[in-house]
């Protein structure tokens, strides 16, 4: 048996950063992958869809050449190449963590992890093979894939999840997505603008549901624009794949209709990853699909900890990052303090770009904060105008009494590179006029903030 400091079961981003900062604290580490190193993130998600979304905004660039007074004729795209790109992509970033691994002297070990009493874990090798594995502190990082629901069972094939959207044979002249959050929209304005007929069909009053209503409603506007039909409060109920395609029911405030597609898309969430891990065996604890963990990650089980998609807290790769690390600093008695959730940014890749951190509009009223709201549209942006890339604006929320910035909501090109400053300046508890007296360069996207911030207080110079 081989014995470990830490070993990391799983290799997602949360897993192979928590091995790496593991690694530089001085601990012998292991790290265990039923498949690719860079798990869901890095092989079918984060990573290769960005590469599909950058070939259809350069596709979309190509179709609205003589908008920037150029010419490009007989423009096409080779649908095959687009996914041939991303998979490329997604295999470059894997064999750029095994580099990692490596630099960073942690074993791999690879096959099918299962947690054992006493802090040790079994691997099953593809062949069958079974070891087992010993460490002081093992910390899962299983992830979390798409969730199925009883009405709408993925078949792989004519029902798919986000693993089989990014990986199509052939591109669907007629797409269904249901589920209207990050992966639903971004695939929803892929397959759009590579000239699918697509609908996306939202449970909620709202695409996007968790961000600001604001935000939301500019989505819809610029999704329909696009020729992309949005179906909001309304459900599918069921199914038929017995024909060539499938034909979905869905049910709304005005009755049922019938929507025939070649394709349906299941964007209605993830599931995590817990079954059959051993966590039962082990007697962690799980609450609603979620290991139950302290403010450092452990578990209820001295020697166990959890971090990621199967803890509570948002389903992020960036936090589980940032949860990986903390966890592991933690061990190494280092002063460390709890992740503030109150402050991770979610980013839609979809275009126009969607990017927040912070209290929405609502929650803050709902809080009981008395506010000041400023809003700037990207259409009074000389650079956006340069760009040719209007749509959307930057929406800032503070409190009056004491100028803390609650919120800040952008819809726009660029917005997920913009979104960073709320971050920071939110942990720094800057301030609304420290913003505002901070120059920011022009012409670019980003003084797009200092203007928001001007007109919550009066003060906005290009509106």
């Amino acid at each position: 048996m081989s014995n470990f400091d830490i070993i990391v079961l799983g290799s997602g981003p949360g897993g192979y950063v928590t091995a790496i900062r593991a690694s530089q604290l001085g601990f012998k580490t292991a790290i265990i992958e039923k498949e690719n190193l860079g798990g869901v993130c890095l092989n079918w998600g984060c990573i290769p869809t960005k590469a599909l979304l950058k070939s259809a905004q350069v596709f979309e660039y190509l179709q609205h050449a003589s908008d920037y007074g150029l010419k490009a004729e007989g423009v096409d795209k080779d649908f095959d190449a687009v996914v041939k790109r991303s998979r490329n992509v997604a295999d470059g970033m894997s064999k750029g963590v095994q580099f990692l691994m490596k630099k960073n002297k942690i074993e791999v070990i690879n096959g099918f992890g299962t947690l054992k009493p006493g802090k040790k874990v079994s691997v099953k090798s593809a062949d069958g093979k079974e070891t087992e594995y010993s460490a002081s502190n093992i910390i899962i990082a299983t992830g979390a894939r798409s969730r199925e629901l009883p009405s709408l069972p993925q078949d792989g094939k004519k029902i798919i999840g986000y693993r089989e959207a990014m990986t199509l044979d052939h591109q669907p002249k007629k797409m269904l997505v249901v589920g209207s959050g990050a992966i639903g929209i971004e695939f929803a304005y892929f397959y759009n603008a590579m000239g699918s007929d697509v609908t996306v069909v939202e449970f909620l009053p709202n695409v996007v549901p968790v961000e600001d209503e604001e935000v939301s409603k500019q989505l819809e506007r610029s999704l329909k624009k696009a020729g992309i039909k949005i179906m909001t409060s309304a459900e599918v109920t069921k199914v038929d794949t017995s024909g060539d395609g499938v034909k979905a029911t869905v049910k709304t405030a005005k009755g049922e209709e019938i929507l025939e597609a070649d394709i349906v898309l299941s964007a209605v969430g993830i599931k995590s990853n817990i079954e059959n891990i051993g966590l039962e065996e082990v007697g962690i604890a799980i609450d609603k699909d979620k290991i139950l963990v302290n403010d450092y990650y452990q578990t209820n089980i001295p020697g166990y900890y959890a971090i990621g998609d199967i803890v509570p807290g948002q389903a992020l790769a960036h936090v589980a990052s940032a949860e990986g690390i903390l966890c592991v600093e933690k061990l190494a008695d280092l002063n460390v303090a709890p992740l503030d959730y109150g402050n991770i940014p979610g980013c839609t890749y979809c275009s126009p770009e969607i990017a927040s951190v912070g209290l929405t509009e609502k929650q803050a009223i709902e809080k009981g904060y008395e506010i000041k709201v400023g809003k700037f549209p990207f259409s009074a942006s000389g650079k956006a105008a340069a760009i040719g890339a209007k749509d959307g604006f930057v929406k800032v929320i503070f409190d009056a009494k004491y100028g803390e910035w609650l919120g800040c909501h952008m819809i726009g090109a660029g917005v997920t590179d913009m979104i960073a400053e709320a971050v920071v300046a939110r942990k720094l508890e800057t301030t609304g006029h420290e913003i505002l007296k901070s120059v920011h360069p022009h012409p670019t996207m980003s003084e797009a903030v200092m203007e928001a911030v001007a007109d919550a207080y009066g003060e906005v110079i290009h509106l």
